[in-house]
């Protein structure tokens, strides 16, 4: 299990590493599945048509539970692909030969890929807040008296960096333990792991995407009198 990402080729003198290479592959691979999914929308949805509605409906529903439905239709294009991509992500770990072939490494297994992914939710987080309460958004920092500035800063600056070593620290953790494994009995023990792998990968997209929906639900929260 390698703990950094392999450079696979240059283009020109920019080297493309393998993480850069798995993370596109990725994301093209779900760009394919939703443009064939809904290129031909039919009334009677069926075949992949179907399966699309039910990804995206199901997004919805999750959201709307959190946010309510104006904002979950809002920001769901956002926070819906963070969940897609972060659980493929994961689930391209349990393929065979992830971590030790170059290019078949898990994104999320990298802090890189998950740090990115955390400074993207800290940025729009800031810029949702902003947009719906203007200036007014700043209040929160001396919320509930302006002694409490320092910590409220300090907590805007710490999420990301939860959220990356969360992630990536779950992922890599189990990564590792299976590879392990792997080596000690290759095709008894394992399985177990990878079993437990694909629930533990659902259940990091899921928290990943939660704190992201939280963060962004404080921020754009509008009081009604």
């Amino acid at each position: 299990m390698r703990l950094h990402s392999d450079v696979l080729f240059y283009l020109g003198s920019v080297p493309v590493y393998s993480l850069t290479v798995t993370s596109w592959a990725i994301i093209a691979l779900l760009g394919l599945l939703f443009y064939f999914g809904t290129r031909n929308m039919q009334r009677f949805p069926r075949g992949l048509q179907n399966v699309m509605e039910a990804i995206v409906e199901g997004l919805f529903n999750f959201f709307a539970g959190i946010m309510g439905e104006e904002r979950a239709r809002r920001y769901m294009p956002l926070l819906g692909t963070f969940f897609l991509f972060i659980l493929v992500s994961n689930y391209s770990g349990l393929l065979p030969g992830s971590g030790e072939i170059p290019g078949f490494k898990a994104p999320t297994s990298d802090w890189n890929v998950t740090g990115a992914l955390a400074i993207i939710v800290f940025f729009s987080v800031q810029y949702f807040g902003i947009k719906v309460h203007g200036l007014h958004y700043f209040k929160h920092f001396v919320t509930p008296h302006w002694l409490f500035l320092p910590l409220n800063i300090l907590e805007q600056f710490a999420r990301p960096l939860s959220l990356t070593l969360r992630l990536f620290g779950n992922i890599f953790g189990e990564e590792m333990i299976i590879a392990f494994l792997l080596g000690m009995a290759p095709f008894l023990v394992p399985l177990p792991m990878m079993a437990l792998g694909l629930l533990t990968g659902l259940i990091q997209a899921f928290v990943f995407t939660i704190l992201a929906t939280s963060y962004i639900t404080e921020a754009t929260e509008v009081e009604h009198h």
